[in-house]
């Protein structure tokens, strides 16, 4: 098999890994009570981290969450398929607005 043909597989491999991270995202964050009130499932301190959307240049995919300003670990609140859930990511944090990082 040529080199091209390897390249080939390589490529579409990567391609089917992206999408496999969408696919197999488990939910997790925030909830809606009875009541129509947002609740979050994911601590927020602003003294030691920092929100953030992050945003796949493969699929396209953004996900929300918080990056700690000591290590850089990302916690991952929500997937955001509308801008609607980017609202709803800074009304149930009360953010003003969110850096997108690629």
């Amino acid at each position: 098999m040529g080199w091209i043909s390897w390249l080939i597989i390589v490529l579409a491999v990567g391609i089917l890994a992206c999408f496999g991270v969408g696919i197999f995202r488990k939910k997790q964050g925030s909830d809606v009570r009875d009541n129509g009130e947002l609740t979050t499932g994911v601590s927020f301190d602003p003294e030691k981290q920092e929100p953030v959307i992050r945003s796949s240049i493969c699929t396209g995919e953004k996900v929300a969450g918080f990056k700690s300003k000591e290590d850089g670990h990302f916690t991952e609140v929500m997937v955001l398929r509308t801008p609607k859930d980017e609202e709803r990511f800074k009304e149930m944090y009360h953010l003003d607005s969110v850096k997108t990082e690629y």
